[in-house]
């Protein structure tokens, strides 16, 4: 279908919907492609097929991984149906990009094991009618030899050097396993056997998803358009979310602690926030944006309604105002500074949850013994989330961002890693 043969009504929803999909995206290769399936989209009624895959590596999912996930659901609002692929057959190479070194290929126990936990918190953004899940272990582990190679020898070893980590690898020595080499072959034939009209991948996936138009092109395929979407830094402002980093916000932790770690988040990247990980409508985005711009909203007003918008999606609304509720009596009613040291304390420390008042003390260097902690408790000058401590003896509950006060002078927020 061409443009000229629609509608005026029907060329007005083409450039709304391409307005939704453009937003928050790095590229789309090429949009042209992508814009001629949206028109026949909008003139036949039928959805794109809208592909996502992902290798299980890790059961949690943070603000980070849920950038592409907002961008599906958007797709998804606009009509269109999602594909989603858990790799469990690419999950047991494990995808190389980025990596140094040959990564540790997972059993099939635990692949199953981090695919259940991804289908159950995935489907807090993703609407479950218009969405399909696909094991690509359906099409890929049936393949026989002789179809591996025929794949094999759509692609030249030259094409796969182009990527930049199997480059850098080459160069310096490091070994490459062959095998790896089969993962973007894989994933792109993932594109194949499900015919897709789109696929997301942040920019590190760039040379995966043009492996897919390439493959496609191969086997005789209508070829996908791609779409990148961008890497968000994580709460130092500097480096991508990642768990290791200690840098995140989970989506499934409590509705506490995303709020207080939403806090946190730098100024500056506040907006962006909004514009990858909300679901904020695009003309709420440009009014906030002007607004902060302007000077007539708060940056910590815009900041209170960016963590309680968090909770509100994770946990319902009723959490979101309690959360908001316990920070403000915490952090605002009480003056306590803005700019409370984080003091990591080891997980290990903790059994069920719990430690010691006096030794938490000394682990976080707040008091240099225990005879010191144990003063300091007598004397009425330990306070966790404003509640007084006031037995040496207590055997306290500590939660990843609680605060613990000695004195009128010592903070700190405990980080658990």
């Amino acid at each position: 279908m061409k443009w000229e043969k629609l509608t005026p009504k029907q060329q007005h929803e083409v450039e709304r919907q391409m307005d939704v999909i453009r937003r928050g995206v790095v590229e789309i290769v090429p949009e042209d492609e992508l814009k001629a399936k949206v028109v026949n989209s909008v003139a036949t009624g039928k959805p794109l097929k809208v592909k996502l895959g992902l290798d299980p590596s890790a059961p949690d999912i943070h603000i980070g991984h849920t950038v592409v996930l907002h961008k599906l659901r958007q797709f998804q609002q606009l009509g269109h149906e999602v594909q989603l692929i858990i790799g469990d057959f690419t999950g047991r190479i494990g995808d190389p990009t980025g990596k140094s070194e040959t990564r540790k290929q997972l059993s099939e126990e635990d692949v199953k094991r981090n695919a259940e936990t991804y289908q159950k918190q995935i489907f807090k953004l993703l609407d479950p009618s218009r969405t399909t899940v696909y094991y690509n272990s359906e099409w890929l582990g049936p393949m026989n030899f002789a179809d591996v190679v025929t794949l094999s020898a759509k692609v030249t070893v030259a094409r796969m050097l182009e990527r930049d980590d199997f480059t850098k690898r080459y160069q310096s020595g490091q070994p490459i396993s062959i095998h790896e080499f089969f993962y973007p072959l894989m994933q792109g034939f993932d594109s194949v056997a499900l015919e897709s009209d789109v696929e997301l991948g942040g920019t590190d996936q760039k040379f995966n998803l043009l492996m897919g138009r390439t493959l496609q092109k191969e086997y005789g395929k209508a070829t996908q358009a791609a779409i990148m979407t961008p890497i968000i830094e994580g709460l130092d402002g500097v480096q991508k979310m990642s768990k290791s980093l200690g840098n995140y916000i989970g989506i499934d932790e409590e509705p506490n602690q995303i709020y207080g770690k939403s806090m946190s988040i730098p100024d500056e990247l506040m907006v962006k926030y909004y514009e990858l990980a909300t679901d904020m409508s695009n003309e709420e985005l440009e009014s906030l944006r002007a607004g902060i711009a302007g000077g007539t909203v708060h940056p910590r007003d815009s900041k209170m309604q960016l963590a309680r918008t968090f909770v509100r999606m994770y946990h319902g609304e009723e959490a979101a105002a309690q959360a908001e509720q316990h920070f403000v009596t915490v952090f605002q009613q009480r003056a306590l500074p803005e700019d409370i040291e984080q003091i990591v304390l080891a997980a290990s420390e903790l059994e069920d949850g719990r430690i010691r008042i006096v030794k938490l003390l000394t682990t976080l260097g707040l008091q240099p013994s225990g005879s010191e902690a144990k003063r300091s408790v007598q004397q009425g000058a330990v306070r966790i989330n404003e509640n007084k401590i006031d037995d040496p003896g207590a055997d306290v509950a500590i939660a990843d961002g609680d605060v613990i006060q000695v004195g009128k002078r010592k903070f700190a927020k405990i980080i658990i890693q």
